[in-house]
């Protein structure tokens, strides 16, 4: 018989199966051995492994006529204790299979553990822009095309005003008409010299998503040139990745979450992750201070359900670690900011674009003019 060292501890997922009952149930074997062993269970020897490492129905639920809520438990030694085998258990081999939607995960100390989660969290960022009791307020760097200079005279006047956080837009990468290096020496340096004329706390977040070999050097680059953070795009360089960018202590900067190219993860409502499962959870077990994601309203199609399930996933109980800035922006505008405060309390990022550009020549006073309006709420 074989002896495997098993704690007994378990971590669970719950699954969104699509089809009848008997399909469901079906898939949810199939879930069960698929995301596992991947080995005929009639098959396998007698013991622990189909006992405790095949994967184990603990619920089965309908949701709805044509879907069932399935919960399954793993060992947490199936995750071998690092996140990219934690999301190969949880999501693997079953992503190509259709109808199968992660919808929560219930993460038990054991697993919480192997992460270090938000580096600053809510409280440490407040802490870092002097910020107490309004949502924190960002700004993009854009358009794409302007030269580093130009677009350091924009950090510049966003600082200035009092803005908390000037990120990249995430498009800036290190094209030819503005080098990285360039662009995060010229925008780190105006923000810095707009900090010192106003006494304010403004942090810059330089894009660092990139190639493999150069993710770590632009970063440790923003850092040396005096960067307050970093803007990082995890479903293109990989969660793990942001991962590693927010643990590194040489590091030590507060990190926002991008969700380009991860829409079609949540997208498609019988498929992938549920909004808040991706954009709250894995966010922010992957280091995340801040998540980005299309607010409702704007110019993209999550729904305000969805964008609430989001900001919930950045602020429950997680382990020990930190809670995160809920970040909905996407075509925002700044006669919503009472009613946004009325949906997600004080606790978020508002993250604005055009709609300071909007108001009028002068950005610095667009910044202060919003600032106030967030203060007076």
């Amino acid at each position: 018989m074989t002896t495997l060292l098993l704690s007994g501890e378990r971590f669970r997922v719950d699954y969104r199966v699509s089809g009848t009952e008997a399909e469901a149930r079906a898939k949810a074997e199939a879930i069960c051995v698929e995301q596992t062993v991947e080995f005929p269970r009639e098959l396998l020897p007698a013991g622990p492994i189909p006992d405790e490492i095949v994967g184990r129905v603990e619920a089965f639920e309908p949701e709805d006529p044509a879907a069932f809520r399935i919960r399954i438990s793993y060992a947490v030694e199936c995750a071998g204790g690092d996140l990219v085998q934690l999301l190969n258990v949880v999501f693997g081999n079953i992503s190509l299979m259709p109808g199968i939607r992660v919808v929560d995960l219930d993460l038990p100390e054991a697993v919480t553990r192997w992460f270090g989660g938000p580096r600053f969290g809510r409280e440490g960022l407040r802490e870092l822009c002097g910020v107490r009791r309004r949502p924190l307020l960002c700004s993009a760097l854009k358009p794409m095309g302007l030269s580093a200079e130009d677009l350091a005279a924009q950090a510049h006047a966003f600082a200035l005003g009092g803005i908390d956080l000037i990120k990249d837009d995430h498009g800036l990468s290190d094209q030819p008409f503005c080098r990285y290096e360039d662009r995060v020496a010229a925008c780190a340096e105006a923000v810095a010299r707009a900090n010192r004329i106003t006494g304010g706390r403004t942090l810059y977040l330089p894009h660092v998503s990139g190639p493999a070999d150069q993710v770590f050097a632009r970063a440790r680059r923003a850092k040396d040139a005096g960067a307050g953070g970093l803007l990082v795009c995890p479903a293109l360089v990989g969660f793990d990745t942001m991962r590693c960018l927010a643990e590194d202590d040489s590091l030590a900067l507060p990190v926002m979450a991008h969700p380009a190219f991860g829409g079609s993860l949540v997208s498609a409502p019988g498929n992938g992750f549920s909004h808040g499962a991706l954009f709250g959870t894995l966010t922010r077990l992957a280091g995340a201070d801040l998540s980005v994601y299309p607010n409702f309203g704007g110019r993209f199609s999550f729904s305000r359900e969805e964008c609430v399930e989001i900001a919930e996933a950045t602020r429950v109980p997680l382990g020990g670690l930190a809670p995160s800035f809920p970040a909905p922006g996407g075509g925002m505008t700044t006669d919503r900011a009472r009613d946004l405060v009325e949906v997600y309390g004080r606790d978020f990022a508002l993250l604005i674009g055009g709609g300071l550009h909007r108001r009028g020549p002068d950005l610095a006073d667009n910044v202060r003019h919003f600032v106030g309006l967030l203060e007076a709420l």
